[in-house]
C-alpha cells in the first residue's frame, strides 16, 4: 500500500477529514505503537489512511458502525456493492427522485447498510443528518443519473480499499458514547477526536452543543495518554470562543482551509482549522507552509430544493 496516497472512504460527509490526513499524520510521534482510537469515527477517513496496526473506531451513529462492521465481516463486499448500486441506480434513472424517497423510507424502517450507502451518495450536499426520531432526512440531490458506471466503479473501489485494509489490520468498531471510548483508552494509545464543530456543524446523529463540548474537554483533561483534537479556530466573521474558553490550555496548531459549503463560488469561505494536542507536536516544514483547498461538495450538482421536499423534512 502506498503510504503517501490518501484514499477516500465510501461514506461521505461534510466534515470529512481526507485532505487533513497528511497534517494529522505529520504530528504523530514516531515512537507511537499503541492503538489509534477515535470516539467520533465519522467516515473513517483519518483512521483508514493513517492505518495503525490496531484501531478502535467508535461513534454513536449505529448506521456508520454497522456499515463498516459489515465490510469487516465480509457481509458487504465490492461485488455485492456493485450489483446493488447498478440495480438501484437503474431504478433511480427510470423512476426518478421518487425512488430515492422509496429507498429512504425503506432504510428508515429496516436500516440496511447498503441503503445507507445509496442514500449517502445520492443525498443532498453529501450530508449525514437524522431527525429526532433517528430517521435519515436528507433530501435527494436532484440527479437521477447519479449512479453512472464511472461513479459506481469509484464507490466499489473505495469499498475494496477498506475491505483489504480491514483484512490486513486489526480494526474494531463500537457504537458507544465518546466518554466510554476515552475511558477505555490506555497510556500507549492515541485518541483522535473529530467531534462536530461547535457552532458550525448541526447534523451530528445526536446533536452537539456547549454541554457536549465541555464534557469532551473534561474527559480529555483527565486522560493521561496523548490526544489530538480537530476543531475550527476562526473564520473571516468570528472566532471559536471555545478555543480561549477551553482548548487554549493545550497546544493549538492552526492552518487555513477553504470549505465549499455550497455549489456556488460565492459560498466558499476560508476557515482556520485547529489541531489541539496535549503533547509537543512538531510539524514538518512542508506541512507548515502548505495550503489545502478542501472541497466538500460536488460543484456540478443542482442543489435546488422544491417546496414539496421542504415539507418532507419536517
Amino acid at each position: 500500500m502506498n503510504n503517501n496516497k490518501i484514499s477516500i472512504p465510501p461514506i461521505k460527509s461534510q466534515g470529512i477529514k481526507t485532505k487533513l490526513v497528511p497534517w494529522i499524520k505529520s504530528i504523530i510521534p514516531s515512537n507511537f505503537t499503541g492503538a489509534w482510537i477515535e470516539p467520533f469515527m465519522g467516515t473513517g477517513s483519518v483512521a483508514f489512511n493513517i492505518s495503525s496496526q490496531k484501531a478502535i473506531l467508535c461513534d454513536t451513529n449505529p448506521h456508520l458502525i454497522n456499515f463498516y462492521s459489515c465490510i469487516a465481516a465480509s457481509e458487504i463486499t465490492p461485488e455485492i456493492v456493485k450489483k446493488y448500486l447498478v440495480y438501484e441506480g437503474e431504478k433511480l434513472l427510470s423512476i426518478g427522485e421518487n425512488h430515492y424517497y422509496f429507498v429512504r423510507d425503506r432504510f428508515n424502517s429496516h436500516g440496511s447498510p447498503l441503503d445507507f450507502l445509496f442514500l449517502n451518495r445520492a443525498g443532498f450536499n453529501g450530508m449525514i443528518r437524522f431527525n429526532r426520531k433517528g430517521e435519515l432526512n436528507i433530501p435527494f440531490c436532484r440527479k437521477s443519473h447519479r449512479f453512472a458506471q464511472a461513479y459506481v466503479t469509484k464507490i466499489v473501489n473505495q469499498v475494496d480499499f477498506v475491505s483489504k485494509l480491514l483484512k490486513a489490520k486489526q480494526f474494531t468498531f463500537k457504537c458507544q458514547d465518546f466518554s466510554q471510548t476515552i475511558q477505555e483508552a490506555t497510556l500507549n494509545d492515541i485518541i483522535y477526536c473529530d467531534p462536530p464543530y461547535i457552532d458550525r456543524h448541526v447534523d451530528y446523529y445526536n446533536g452537539w452543543n456547549e454541554f457536549y463540548e465541555k464534557k469532551l474537554f473534561e474527559n480529555l483533561l483527565r486522560f493521561n495518554g496523548k490526544f489530538i483534537l480537530s476543531t475550527w479556530h476562526h473564520n473571516d466573521y468570528r472566532k471559536n470562543e471555545y478555543i480561549d474558553l477551553l482548548w487554549s490550555r493545550f497546544s493549538v496548531l492552526t492552518r487555513e482551509h477553504f470549505y465549499h459549503v455550497g455549489g456556488k463560488e460565492e459560498n466558499r469561505n476560508p476557515v482556520i482549522e485547529a489541531l489541539v494536542t496535549n503533547f509537543i507536536a512538531v510539524e514538518a516544514e512542508h506541512h507548515k507552509k502548505s495550503f489545502i483547498q478542501y472541497t466538500l461538495l460536488e460543484k456540478t450538482v443542482d442543489y435546488t430544493v422544491d417546496n414539496m421536499e421542504l415539507n418532507r423534512r419536517a
